[in-house]
C-alpha cells in the first residue's frame, strides 16, 4: 500500500479530469467510492494468485519433471520474474500515454489470462513432458526438448506481458475512484490502500498454500488451471463494472520528457554553454533552481538557431526547458542509490529458487502430511507481514525517541537495515545447507526443513525494511514533475535484481564447471554460492553507505509530508498515501508480498 502513493503531483485531484465511462463529467452518487473500488480488488487478487502461485514453484517443475538443471531452473523463474516487472513500465507508458489505465487492466488482464491457460495446456499434455524419471539420483534422466519447452515458455512470458501491465494500473485505478479533495472520500481512500495491501497478503498466502498443495498434489494443470480460472473472472467482473467506474484521462508519460531531453542535450552537444545561463530556455520561470551538476544536460535548453524561431520556442522537440532539464538531472542522482538496492532482490530471489529446491531434499513431514516444498514461502510472508508491523508500532516509535527525528528511521537508514539483514539471512542459509548436505551424504539422514525458516524469516524481516525505505526514497527524492519515475525506478531495481540472480548463476556454473550447483544438490557445494552472495552483499553495503553519507534528501518535500499531521507519522508505514493527502496515488502496487 505504500506504491500506490507515486505520482502525487502529477495525478492530482481535479475532478474536471474525471469522466465517467461515456465520458461525461462523473455523478460521484452513481460511480467510483467502494462501489468501483471493490471489484477492481478483485482483479489485483487474481494477479497475485496467478504470479505467485507459479513462481513459488515453477522451479521444483522444472527439476523434478522436466528434468532440467538446477541453474537452469533458477534462471528461468528469475528471467521470468524479471521480464515481469520490467514489463510493468511498458504498462505504465502506455497508460500514461495513450491508453488509460481501466484499458491498460482490461487488455493486460486478458492477456496474463491466455498465458495462465497456455501454462495450463503445457503442464498438461503428456508430450510436453519427458519421460518420467523415478529418482534424479540414481540413472539418467532425459530432459526436456527445446520443442517441448516453447509452449512453456510462450505461456511463461505472455503472463509476464499481462501480469506486468495489471502491476502497472491497478492500484492507480483503485485510487481514481475517491476524490481526496472530499475529507470522506480521501479516508475510504486510506482504507481502500489498507484492503489493497490485504489483497496482495491473501493472494499470496493462498498461492504458496492452496495452489502449491493442489500443483505437487493433484495435479499442475489443475494448479495452473484454477490461476487460469481467476484471471477469467477478474477480467470479467472488471468489465461487468464499466459504468460504476471513474476514468482520468492519460495526460502523458514523463519518460517522454527524459529521452526528449536526452536526445536534444545529444544533438546540441557540440554547441557552447551559454555565457550566462539566463540565456537558457525558460531559465527565469523554471520551476526548479538551477544547478550546475551535469551541465551537459544544460544544452537541451539551448536556443539554437532552428529553436530561436517563434513557432519552435514552445516545441519540446526543439528545446527543453530549465525545469525539465533539471528534473531529469534529479531522476539521474538518484541511480547511485538504486544501483546499490539490486543486489538485495537478486538475495530476495533465491528464496523462490535454491531454497525452495533445499526443501526438495529435507524431512517435509508433520506426522503422515507432508507440506509441499513450495509452501515453505509461507514463513517469508509471515515474516513480512509481522516485520511491517512491529515496524510501525516498536521500531519507528524507539528511534523516534532515540534520534529525535520525527521520521524515526529515515529512508536510506531503513534500506541499510535492510540490505545488512540480506546478508545475514545468506549466512544462515549457508550454514543450514552445509549441515544438510553432510548429513545427507555422511549419515544418509535428512533434515528437517523447518530449518530453513530462519533464511526464509529473516530475508522477509529485511524485505519489511528494504521495501518500504526504497519506495519512500523514490517517492520523496523525485522531481515533483516526474513521481511516477519513483514506480519505474523500484520496480526496476526488482527487475534488475532477477536479471542479476540469472547472470551470477550463470558465471558460477561455467567458473565452477558446475560443481556448485547441480541438479542433486547432494552432490554439490551450493553454501558456497550463498557464501558468494554474502560476500558480495558486505561489499555492496559499504558502497551504499558512501552513496548514502553523499546523498542530501530534499528537505522541501519533508517538509511539506512530515510535517502535515502526527497522525500519518503513526501510520507511515501503513498508510504512507497520507504523505500528500490532496493528491492522488500513482500506479502501482506492492511487488512481493
Amino acid at each position: 500500500q505504500v506504491l500506490v502513493h507515486n505520482h502525487a503531483e502529477k495525478d492530482g485531484s481535479t475532478d474536471g479530469a474525471l469522466v465517467d465511462f461515456r465520458g461525461n463529467p462523473v455523478d460521484k452518487s452513481r460511480t467510483g467510492g467502494w462501489l468501483g473500488a471493490g471489484l477492481i480488488l478483485c482483479t489485483e487478487l487474481s494477479e497475485r494468485i496467478c504470479v505467485m502461485g507459479i513462481s513459488m514453484n515453477l522451479v521444483t517443475y522444472l527439476v523434478g519433471d522436466l528434468h532440467l538443471p538446477s541453474s537452469d531452473s533458477a534462471n528461468i523463474v528469475t528471467n521470468f520474474m524479471g521480464t515481469l516487472n520490467l514489463l510493468a513500465l511498458l504498462g505504465g507508458f502506455l497508460a500514461d500515454a495513450k491508453l488509460g489505465r481501466y484499458a491498460t487492466i482490461a487488455i493486460f488482464g486478458c492477456i496474463a489470462a491466455v498465458g495462465a491457460t497456455l501454462l495450463t495446456l503445457a503442464t498438461s499434455i503428456p508430450s510436453m513432458k519427458p519421460p518420467v524419471c523415478d529418482s534424479r539420483s540414481k540413472g539418467h534422466c532425459i530432459e526436456a526438448s527445446g520443442q517441448q519447452l516453447i509452449l512453456l515458455f510462450a505461456a511463461l512470458y505472455t503472463i509476464a506481458l499481462g501480469c506486468g501491465g495489471i502491476k502497472s494500473s491497478v492500484s492507480g485505478f483503485g485510487s481514481d475512484q475517491f476524490d481526496s479533495s472530499n475529507p470522506k472520500e480521501n479516508k475510504a481512500m486510506i482504507y481502500f490502500f489498507n484492503r489493497f495491501y490485504f489483497c496482495i497478503s491473501l493472494g499470496s498466502l493462498f498461492a504458496v498454500t492452496v495452489l502449491v498443495y493442489i500443483q505437487d498434489n493433484v495435479g499442475r494443470g489443475w494448479g495452473y488451471g484454477i490461476s487460469a480460472g481467476t484471471m477469467v473472472l477478474a477480467v470479467a467482473v472488471l468489465l461487468g463494472g464499466t459504468s460504476l467506474y471513474r476514468f482520468k484521462k492519460p495526460e502523458g508519460s514523463p519518460l517522454t520528457i527524459i529521452w526528449r531531453v536526452l536526445i536534444l542535450a545529444w544533438r546540441k552537444r557540440k554547441l557552447p554553454h551559454p555565457s550566462d545561463p539566463g540565456f537558457l530556455n525558460e531559465y527565469h520561470n523554471a520551476k526548479v533552481p538551477h544547478t550546475k551538476m551535469l551541465g551537459c544536460l544544460d544544452k537541451a535548453a539551448i536556443h539554437d538557431d532552428y529553436a530561436a524561431a517563434d513557432e519552435n520556442r514552445n516545441n519540446p522537440w526543439i528545446v527543453s526547458t530549465v525545469t525539465q532539464v533539471e528534473e531529469v538531472k534529479m531522476v539521474l542522482k538518484l541511480i547511485p542509490i538504486w544501483s546499490t538496492c539490486i543486489l538485495f532482490w537478486t538475495v530476495y530471489s533465491q528464496m523462490n529458487t535454491f531454497s525452495i529446491e533445499q526443501a526438495t531434499f529435507m524431512n517435509r513431514n508433520v506426522g503422515k502430511f507432508g507440506i509441499p516444498a513450495g509452501s515453505f514461502a509461507f514463513f517469508l510472508f509471515i515474516s513480512i507481514l509481522l516485520f511491517t508491523s512491529i515496524n510501525e508500532r516498536v521500531t519507528v516509535p524507539i528511534a523516534r525517541k532515540i534520534t529525535g527525528n520525527r521520521q524515526g528511521l529515515t529512508s536510506l537508514q531503513r534500506v541499510g537495515i535492510g540490505l545488512m539483514l540480506s546478508v545475514i539471512g545468506m549466512v544462515a542459509a549457508a550454514v543450514v545447507e552445509k549441515q544438510r548436505r553432510e548429513n545427507a551424504t555422511k549419515h544418509n539422514y535428512s533434515m528437517s526443513a523447518f530449518w530453513l525458516v530462519p533464511q526464509f524469516f529473516i530475508v522477509g524481516a529485511g524485505e519489511a525494511f528494504a521495501y518500504v525505505g526504497q519506495l519512500e526514497f523514490f517517492i520523496r527524492e523525485a522531481p515533483e514533475g516526474m513521481k511516477s519515475m519513483s514506480t519505474g525506478l523500484f520496480l526496476s531495481t526488482l527487475s534488475m535484481g532477477f536479471f542479476m540472480s540469472s547472470l551470477l548463476v550463470s558465471i558460477v556454473h561455467k567458473v565452477t564447471n558446475g560443481s556448485w550447483l547441480k541438479s542433486n544438490l547432494n552432490n554439490g557445494r551450493l553454501e558456497d554460492f550463498y557464501w558468494m552472495l554474502a560476500v558480495l552483499g558486505v561489499l555492496n553495503y559499504l558502497v551504499f553507505l558512501v552513496f548514502s553519507c553523499r546523498h542530501q534528501y530534499k528537505a522541501q518535500n519533508l517538509s511539506t509530508t512530515l510535517e502535515d499531521s502526527e497522525e500519518e507519522l503513526k501510520n507511515w508505514n501503513n498508510t504512507s498515501i497520507n504523505d500528500n493527502a490532496e493528491k492522488n496515488p500513482n500506479d502501482a502496487e506492492k511487488e512481493e508480498v
